[in-house]
């Protein structure tokens, strides 16, 4: 027993780099994940806007959050679901590996992708003219990043439920319905007001107006109307996950 906790760490650094490997080798997921957001990016900050800090600025506080998505619902969702089709979750929970470490390694390998994603969508937000303090790219690139949980969680309860085919088609729809009704695509006051009221229910809306927050482009203020339904939701998808990880084990 103490070998194997000796050995916990080592496995946990396994699994993440294995994670990272596996995903890296997959056109299907990073093409869309990675190179998807700083491209809507540029075409939003340096196409549409060329030479509009201020919109620069806005999209960059969004745009960050989408980055965020792709690698959560699709590393999680569709990967989820392939592993329990192929038996290979199965044979992980047989397996001496510590309890955990597998979801541990695929969140950390989300995070990095993340990371990448928002990175080169921040390098394009500098070359446009977005100027903020070391304190705001901090926090803006922490909100941004944490922001991964809700949907990792969103994802991790579609992959123990739905086969892989079904996954993937349910990710793509969320991935661009959480976009756009979650105004990361444009000012949610242009939208529909039905779609403004859903919105308040969505993940997506309440990190990107958190982001607009940190920015400047939101009134901080009003922190709380975002951060606790965002809670709660996240709160929601937890129970999700855990009760489709249930299903998986029974």
């Amino acid at each position: 027993m103490s070998a194997l906790v000796a050995a916990a760490p080592g496995v946990y650094v396994r699994e993440a780099s294995a994670e990272i490997i596996k995903s890296a080798r997959m056109p299907q997921f990073a093409i869309p994940t990675i190179v998807l957001p700083p491209a809507f990016y540029a075409l939003f900050a340096l196409g549409m806007g060329r030479g509009d800090v201020e919109m620069a600025t806005h999209t960059l506080a969004t745009f960050g959050v989408y980055a965020v998505m792709g690698p959560a619902l699709f590393g999680f969702g569709a990967n989820v679901a392939s592993e329990r089709e192929t038996g290979q979750l199965e044979l992980k929970r047989l397996s001496p590996m510590p309890a955990g470490a597998h979801i541990t390694a695929k969140l950390i390998a989300t995070m990095i992708f993340s990371a990448i994603a928002i990175g080169l969508v921040y390098a394009l937000a500098i070359y446009a003219g977005v100027r903020l303090s070391t304190q705001q790219w901090a926090t803006l690139a922490t909100v941004q990043i944490l922001a991964v949980i809700p949907f990792a969680l969103i994802g991790l309860g579609l992959g123990y439920r739905l086969g892989l085919k079904a996954a993937i088609a349910i990710v793509n729809i969320l991935f661009l319905g959480l976009a756009v009704m979650g105004g990361l695509w444009m000012p949610i006051a242009v939208l529909p007001e039905f779609i403004q009221t859903m919105a308040w229910g969505l993940p997506s809306y309440h990190l990107g107006e958190m982001a607009l927050m940190v920015v400047g482009r939101s009134d901080a203020a009003n922190v709380w109307l975002h951060a606790g339904p965002l809670a709660l939701i996240t709160i929601a998808a937890a129970i999700f996950a855990w009760t489709g990880q249930g299903r998986h084990a029974a």
